[in-house]
């Protein structure tokens, strides 16, 4: 099987190397791929932004495969694209790409399916969003959202009325988000632990594909701003047995329900990202693609074969013997430049990625990386690379990331260093 991966971050290199420990896989085609990718794949140019083109590189490099991996291409149609001409691809169609890319519509879509989420009201006007936020139907702290994609910005949690409307005339007034924020969503703020939740589809049936923990904050300790994602582990000791169950017949199910009622059935990959309240697991958002950096750990842990099992959500088919995940733990750190998230130092020169590499139970995974003229690798965003450490327990996994990402340096690289610490003790609970 020839498969091409769409897209260039620590996901698609996450993808890719899945993909080349595949037997069924003969060779894989990136576009536009990395440095590190370049090492399993060939990388060919291709605009992200545009189906067409996605559509016409699949043709000319005969591929049997197509995984997209970000998910401006599927808000902008590419699946159906690819499915009124016969070709398979991996990714919902633009309809169905809605629940990630339009606040407003997975809201009012949750509440038609029964999937439970926090309370919440569409606005569209600034005058709407004012009485809402002024109305004691939620009280405060409020959370006001960009109902469009705003690059991981557009969601404020409001502590007061006074922060609230500021907010909103920031969103909906001075246009800080664009076209993303000419609609928002006000809703209750939901209280507990967070977990995320994968599965994969077909439209008809959906296999889980594990569960992780996400670190957003810049800093230790969940301090400093929100960034695209400082690291992660796998798998959650939150997402127990009895928790995937009812996930998987209380939101994922019913989304594949109401997805073929209204014509636009589900394929690809589904993340729920979950709020573990105390009235039960309440959806905060979905995501219609892998996260990232959540597969850096997850897709090391899946056994199985993986691009069967992906050709058939594209096609048909899929069953639950597919796949299955490793008992084994994975934690990600992500290496990134001096100044991210509120900008990324770039041309900086990388050094010792070959010898974290090396490490036992390590892999690295590049995201914001490029080759210089002189085929020195270097910086080239804010989020450069991903440590993984991989290992029977929790404990091992981090020591094994560490030593790893210690290993590696360029001028002003910041990282977290407690991702995993909240899943230790995990291990020996579950032993006990």
């Amino acid at each position: 099987m020839k498969v091409l991966v769409i897209g260039s971050g620590g996901r698609e290199h996450a993808l890719a190397w899945r993909l080349a420990r595949d037997p069924d896989v003969s060779e894989i085609v990136a576009a536009p791929g990395n440095p590190g990718i370049a090492a399993i794949a060939r990388c060919v140019p291709v605009d992200v932004n545009d189906p067409a083109a996605i559509y016409a590189l699949s043709r000319s490099q005969h591929v049997d495969l197509t995984v997209i991996g970000p998910e401006a291409p599927l808000s902008l149609g590419v699946a159906d694209v690819f499915r009124e001409n016969g070709r398979p691809l991996v990714g919902p169609s633009r309809v169905s790409a809605d629940l990630e890319c339009s606040k407003a519509h997975a809201k009012r879509f949750m509440s038609a399916a029964g999937i439970p989420t926090a309370d919440f009201l569409v606005c569209d006007t600034v005058d709407a969003a004012l009485a809402a936020v002024a109305g004691d139907r939620f009280g405060f702290p409020v959370v006001i959202k960009a109902d469009g994609l705003a690059a991981g910005k557009g969601v404020v949690i409001a502590n007061d009325r006074p922060e609230a409307e500021a907010a909103v005339r920031a969103a909906m007034v001075s246009r800080h988000f664009g076209a993303a924020g000419a609609t928002l969503v006000i809703e209750e703020c939901l209280s507990g632990p967070e977990v995320s939740f994968f599965v994969l589809s077909d439209g008809e049936h959906a296999i889980a594909l594990g569960s992780a923990q996400d670190h957003k904050r810049i800093w230790d300790d969940d301090r400093g701003p929100n960034t695209g994602g400082m690291g992660a582990f796998a798998s959650s000791p939150l997402m127990t047995p009895a928790l995937e169950a009812e996930t998987m017949t209380g939101i994922v199910q019913p989304v594949l329900d109401r997805s073929r009622q209204t014509g636009h059935p589900y394929r690809g990959f589904l993340y729920v990202s979950l709020m573990l309240t105390d009235r039960g697991p309440k959806v905060i958002e979905f995501n219609v693609r892998f996260g990232d950096p959540e597969a850096q750990v997850l897709l090391p842990l899946i056994e199985g074969t993986f691009a069967r099992a992906l050709a058939a959500s594209a096609s048909g088919g899929l069953t639950p013997g597919m796949l299955a995940v490793s008992s084994s733990r994975a934690v990600g750190v992500v290496l990134a430049s001096r100044g991210y998230p509120a900008s990324a130092d770039v041309g900086r020169v990388i050094t010792g990625v070959g010898q974290a590499a090396n490490v036992p139970g390590a892999l690295v995974f590049h995201a914001g990386t490029r080759l210089d003229a002189g085929e020195v690798l270097e910086t080239a965003g804010g989020r450069v690379l991903t440590v993984v450490g991989r290992g029977p327990t929790f404990e091992q996994a981090m020591q094994t990331a560490y030593s790893a990402a210690g290993q590696i340096s360029f001028d002003g690289m910041q990282y977290r260093r407690d991702i995993g610490r909240k899943a230790l003790g995990a291990d020996a609970a579950v032993m006990s």
